[in-house]
Formats: C-alpha cells, sequence, structure tokens
C-alpha cells in the first residue's frame, strides 16, 4: 500500500492512478494527517505530491518531519521534493528562470529509481523554485539544462525526489520510474485486483450492515448497477434498488433500462414512473441550473416516499467515486482546488435517517468498468453511455413539455 500526501497538486488523481495501474493499492490523504494514523495506515512507501505554493511560504503545507523516521521509503515529486529538502536541513530558493513543459532529462547517477531508465530522456517539468543545498547524504541524481537539481536521493535511507512530474503522459519512461519505486525500492506486490476488492468490499458491506436493510437508488448507469450487484452478493434481498423513471431520459430508454435491469439484474427492484411530477415541477422554467435544482428536489421527494414503504430500512447505498471525493473536499482536505461539487457526496437530508454504505469510494470510473466484468455485470451495462440525471432537461434550451420529449 502506498500512501499519496496531498500537497494541492492538479496531477494527484494522476499519481493515484499510476500507481493503481501497477496494480499496487494507494490512499490519498492531506498533509494534516496524525503520525498515529499513517503508523496505523502501514504504509510501503510514501509519496508528496506536487503544489502550487513555495516551500518557503509563510503557509505553505506540511506534514509531521517525523516521518522521515519512519523508516518508510519516501519519494518527493516538485513541492513534495522541496519539502523533503527544506525538511532534512537544505534550502530551497526561488529560480531565475521558471521552467515549464519539456525537457530534457539527463541522468547523472544510476540508482533503483532509475534502473533501465535512458541516459537521456524527456521529462514534464512545472516549477518556479530549485533547490539551493543539499541534506546531508543526499546526492544529485540528474540535472537538465535549467535545473541542476532535477532528481536528488540519498539511497541508503530510501529517499528519493523528482522535480519532474514522473506521473504524466509527458514523461514517457515516468511509469517505470514509479513502478521501480513501487517495487525495487518499496518492496510492494501487485494484489491489487478487482478480483480481490470484490472479496474485500463484500465482507465490509456484510460487516458493516449486519442484518439490516439497504436501499439504492438504481439509474442503470454502470456505478450504481455495480453498487447494486456488490451489495446483493453480500446481503442478497435485504438489498432494495429503487429505480425513479423521472421522464427526461433519452427516447424510450426508462422502458428499455426496466427490461434490461430486470435481465441482469437478479435484484429486488421497485421501478416508479414520476414522469407527470417532474414536467409539472418544471412547467414554465427555462433557467439549466433551476432545472438542475427542481429534478433534484423532486426526486428526493419521489425517492424518500417509497423509501418509506421499506420498513426497517436502515442504510442507502450509493455508488461514491474516489474522483467525486477528491473534487468535492479538496482531497480529504488538503490544499487542493475543489473542482466542483458532487450530489451524491457531503451526506444526506437528516429526515431520511439512514446510514452510508459507499462500497465504490476508493475507486475510479475504469476500475468500476473492471469491478462489474469481474462479478459478471453485461457489457450492456458496464460499457452503457453516461447520461446525468437531469438528463433533457438541461439538454432542451428553454422549456420542457411532453411534446418536447418525444
Amino acid at each position: 500500500m502506498i500512501l499519496i500526501i496531498d500537497f494541492g497538486s492538479q496531477y494527484n488523481q494522476l499519481i493515484a492512478r499510476r500507481v493503481r495501474e501497477h496494480r499496487v493499492f494507494c490512499q490519498v490523504e492531506p498533509p494534516t494527517i496524525k503520525l498515529a494514523a499513517i503508523e496505523k495506515l502501514n504504509p510501503d512507501g510514501i509519496i508528496l505530491s506536487g503544489g502550487p505554493s513555495s516551500i518557503y511560504e509563510k503557509n505553505s503545507p506540511r506534514i509531521d518531519k517525523a516521518i522521515f523516521g519512519l523508516g518508510i521509503p519516501i519519494l518527493g515529486i516538485c513541492y513534495g521534493l522541496h519539502y523533503m529538502v527544506d525538511a532534512l536541513g537544505g534550502t530551497v530558493k526561488g529560480s531565475k528562470k521558471r521552467e515549464y513543459g519539456f525537457a530534457e532529462l539527463i541522468i547523472k547517477s544510476k540508482n533503483h529509481l532509475f534502473k533501465d531508465i535512458d541516459k537521456r530522456t524527456t521529462c514534464w517539468m512545472s516549477h518556479g523554485d530549485s533547490i539551493g543545498k543539499l541534506p546531508r547524504g543526499f546526492k544529485i541524481t540528474a540535472s537538465t539544462s535549467s535545473t541542476r537539481a532535477a532528481a536528488v536521493a540519498h539511497a541508503r535511507k530510501k529517499r528519493f525526489g523528482v522535480q519532474f512530474h514522473p506521473e504524466v503522459a509527458h514523461t514517457p519512461q515516468g511509469k517505470k520510474m514509479l513502478g521501480r519505486f513501487l517495487f525495487d525500492i518499496c518492496g510492494c506486490k501487485r494484489l491489487w485486483t478487482m478480483k480481490n476488492f470484490a472479496i474485500q468490499a463484500v465482507n465490509r458491506v456484510r460487516k458493516t450492515v449486519g442484518d439490516q436493510r439497504v436501499i439504492l437508488g438504481l439509474s442503470g448507469g454502470v456505478d450504481s448497477s455495480v453498487t447494486a450487484l456488490l451489495i446483493h452478493r453480500a446481503i442478497g434481498k435485504k438489498l432494495t434498488c429503487i429505480f425513479v423513471d423521472n421522464g427526461l431520459l433519452r427516447l424510450k430508454e426508462g422502458e428499455k433500462l426496466k427490461k434490461t435491469l430486470k435481465q441482469h439484474l437478479n435484484i429486488n427492484i421497485r421501478f416508479v414512473s414520476a414522469k407527470r411530477q417532474f414536467l409539472t415541477a418544471l412547467a414554465g422554467v427555462t433557467d439549466p441550473e433551476k432545472k438542475r435544482k427542481i429534478i433534484g428536489r423532486v426526486f428526493m421527494t419521489v425517492f424518500e416516499a417509497e423509501a418509506k414503504k421499506i420498513r426497517n430500512a436502515a442504510f442507502l447505498a450509493q455508488g461514491t467515486l474516489y474522483p467525486d471525493i477528491i473534487e468535492s473536499r479538496s482531497a480529504f482536505g488538503g490544499p487542493t482546488s475543489v473542482i466542483k461539487s458532487h450530489h451524491n457526496v457531503g451526506g444526506l437530508p437528516k429526515k431520511m435517517k439512514l446510514k452510508l454504505v459507499e462500497p465504490l469510494q476508493y475507486l475510479f470510473k475504469d476500475e468500476v468498468r473492471k469491478l462489474g466484468k469481474t462479478l459478471g455485470l453485461s457489457d450492456e451495462l458496464v460499457w452503457r453511455q453516461p447520461f446525468p440525471g437531469p438528463g433533457l432537461a438541461i439538454r432542451i434550451i428553454g422549456e420542457i413539455t411532453a411534446r418536447r420529449l418525444t
């Protein structure tokens, strides 16, 4: 397992995805994470991400320096490198010449990170600061024409840092470098597979839910379908799915989805036709954002009314994904800017009095599709073209009427 510390990089999700592509699990946490929490996670390695701050600024993000005493291999990327250098007694300064874009990386000293990497290779730079004095025991292992310390290492203590971004496609051999860190330096094993995840997730759901009932809003999209299949495998008939047909789907899609879901998911599904309620609420409304809010409000009203009919329900399942959390919560409270809010992140209406269960919350979209295939979901549902809830209401300009929907 690899712990990624979020210092605010726009590439945080890319770092996580690259690690997962090597079939190694990783988790993103803010620099405010406590040392005890890190010890409890017991990571095989730590990656310190990049970020927009300068380490010499007053409020620049920092993590507890005690991480360097844990004996865990550490890779610092860009700002993460600067933090490591500063924390261990080196210096970082503003560069006279900022470096953005492609650069030729010249490997000066081979180590595990650069094993089988070309002596001259292309990398992607994005920085305005550079290393002044190196901490004791560190050596420069690579340079560019503008950056003397493009990579540094304290090989004996397994501390490595790169000024460039190995996680982006613009660094062609970057994925291989990350692989060297994961396997040659950290000793990770390729255990992150959807087969293993499915077993663990089913067990977690069983432990969390016990003998209680779960409700799931099923849309027919891959996220909710995979969530339904996974939870059904864990608790069987104690799961009830509710499909609300708002009349705003693609032509005849409500009927088609009903048939497909019944055919491919041997799950208890309640179908609710609410087209009239949605159209009545949308009458005379032309502003797209107002339409979104109305649709969300009416959906909750319809969903809650149907949910009340299900006796002894204690949990609401959601198909929340990892990017939903990262984009909505600034990567778990880290300095990354909020990209957008997500409808399924941020809690539930208090009156529903249900607890959340989100079995997919650490998965990326491509992993969800792989999980769907692992669970036996049909290609029709795994590869279904996404069509968000507001549907045709925000794709049709102006007022929504029954006639305009046909």
